[in-house]
């Protein structure tokens, strides 16, 4: 039998959770990290495919990730056989970063009453992906300074006009943000009682995730929400991912200092993802579904679909 018949496979699930989990045993939150360093000042995105489409779910956590520890700038990523398509090169030595493509496959089966019914059968596949910091030789707008991203007022505006179109029911008073779902809305603290105006966009983007949750919008269980403590912290952290997909495509920065009841939490996720190797991916999953329905109800704008 040869090496590669005996090497147990490796389980993508569980290399990737433990490197979030290491990230958040050091009192890191890994979907933060790209707005608290030097290197991406005024560039805010998600990470990009080589033809310019952003990556979804967690690939867009293990990019950002990757992109922090080891310095990268441009938030390009490609295969090695896609640079060489455009005429690249990946330098010697350069080590390439894992993301995962994630489908279901229909497998036809017999049922105990005999009948043919069909099953989605999920899988998970790892493939390796370069920074374009990685690569040489690619046409020069892979290559050249990006682009002057829009002055602070302009991205508020179009923030402003993205809650608008969700239809969403805010209203102020207090000093808490939540969304209720009895009376299905959402309320926030005064604006002014923000730093600025991108600190209130990115708590109203964490309320508006969990404001997608309802039956009528993704249909995502709260249910146990105000029951049970690791339930409440698995829909916080999808609230967190997913807060920071939308600033990421409307260019606001997130929340970067927790808020006090979210801090909280942190115990709970390392939790959860110790004894659940599957969940950072099932949150990232639930976060990109409420971001692709909150850009669905935009008029014109683009939405990001939930492939990974």
């Amino acid at each position: 039998m040869s090496r590669k018949e005996v090497q147990p496979r490796v389980d993508v699930y569980a290399r990737i959770t433990d490197r979030i989990v290491a990230e958040l045993e050091h009192g890191v939150r890994p979907w933060i990290q790209p707005w608290s360093v030097a290197n991406t000042t005024g560039r805010i995105t998600r990470p990009l495919r080589h033809n310019g489409e952003p990556y979804s779910g967690i690939n867009v956590l293990l990019l950002w990730s990757e992109a922090v520890v080891r310095g990268f700038t441009s938030p390009i990523w490609m295969t090695f056989k896609q640079a060489m398509e455009l005429g690249g090169h990946v330098r010697k030595g350069e080590r390439g970063t894992v993301v995962v493509y994630a489908n279901r496959v229909t497998k036809t089966e017999t049922d105990a009453l005999g009948d043919e019914v069909e099953r989605a059968i999920p899988f998970l596949k790892a493939y390796t992906v370069f920074c374009v910091d990685q690569i040489e030789g690619l046409p020069e707008h892979y290559c050249g300074t990006p682009a002057i991203v829009a002055d602070p007022v302009e991205r508020i505006a179009v923030a402003d006009r993205f809650v608008v179109n969700t239809g969403a029911v805010i209203r102020h008073g207090g000093a808490k943000a939540f969304y209720a779902p009895a009376s299905d809305h959402i309320q926030m603290p005064p604006f002014e009682s923000f730093r600025d105006a991108g600190s209130y966009v990115a708590v109203l983007s964490h309320e508006l995730v969990h404001w997608t949750a309802a039956p009528n919008r993704v249909n995502r269980d709260l249910s146990r929400y105000a029951k049970d403590r690791s339930e409440r912290a698995r829909e916080e952290l999808i609230a967190e991912l997913g807060s920071c997909f939308l600033c990421a495509d409307m260019g606001i920065v997130p929340e970067l200092e927790p808020r006090p009841d979210h801090a909280s939490y942190l115990a709970s996720w390392l939790e959860v993802l110790s004894n659940d190797k599957r969940f950072i991916f099932s949150a990232a999953a639930h976060a990109q579904r409420a971001a692709a329905f909150l850009h669905d109800l935009q008029p014109s704008m683009n939405t990001i679909g939930e492939a990974a």
